[in-house]
């Protein structure tokens, strides 16, 4: 399923459909530069601490790279 949208609210990340179905919620982290930092149609890139972490639509995690 393609991603059509993904918000942050508070220390989640809800991802959802292009007909606004949540597809999966990831943890966004609860540091200071944490949280959402974009989304593909079919990844959602996420920074906790010092590593910028990439999740399929599911939710599943794909990779991580240092964010600095």
């Amino acid at each position: 399923m393609s991603i059509a949208n993904a918000e942050q609210r508070g220390d989640r990340v809800y991802v959802y459909d292009k007909y606004g179905h949540e597809l999966s919620t990831i943890p966004a982290g609860n540091q200071p530069g944490d949280g959402l930092k974009g989304f593909t149609s079919s990844t959602v890139t996420i920074q906790i601490g010092s590593r910028l972490c990439t999740y399929d639509a599911g939710g599943n995690l794909i990779g991580s790279t240092s964010a600095k």
